[in-house]
């Protein structure tokens, strides 16, 4: 893996701009800042969200407000409530996101969690 050199900065996620991604229902709302090999996404998925995908990627999330419901492709669930973290290597699960009353979460990927390194 190769390291990257990110300097200190704060961010200030008012001034992010949001894009929006429809799910099977609901809508999530991304917040990106992308470095090589390295992306954080501040997220927020609406009442009613459900994913419209099985994800494959690796990720760390932390749960900052609202609680998400984890489904992982054979049906197994977990519930992530704030506080809570979740983290999981490229290729080691297909999961996707589910919420009744919506979620804001911090979430980071990238190379560093490929499973194949």
């Amino acid at each position: 893996m190769n390291n990257i050199a990110i300097p200190f900065q704060t961010i200030d996620w008012r001034n992010i701009p949001k894009t929006q991604h429809k799910g099977e229902t609901g809508v999530a709302y991304w917040q990106t800042i992308q470095f090589d090999g390295l992306r954080v996404r501040y997220v927020e998925y609406t009442k009613n969200y459900k994913a419209d995908h099985w994800c494959k990627k690796g990720h760390i999330v932390y749960c900052l407000k609202g609680e998400v419901i984890n489904e992982l492709e054979d049906g197994t669930q977990s519930v992530l409530k704030e506080g809570m973290s979740y983290i999981v290597s490229d290729d080691l699960s297909s999961h996707r996101s589910i919420t009744k009353n919506g979620v804001h979460l911090l979430i980071i990927d990238g190379n560093f969690l490929n499973s194949d390194i």
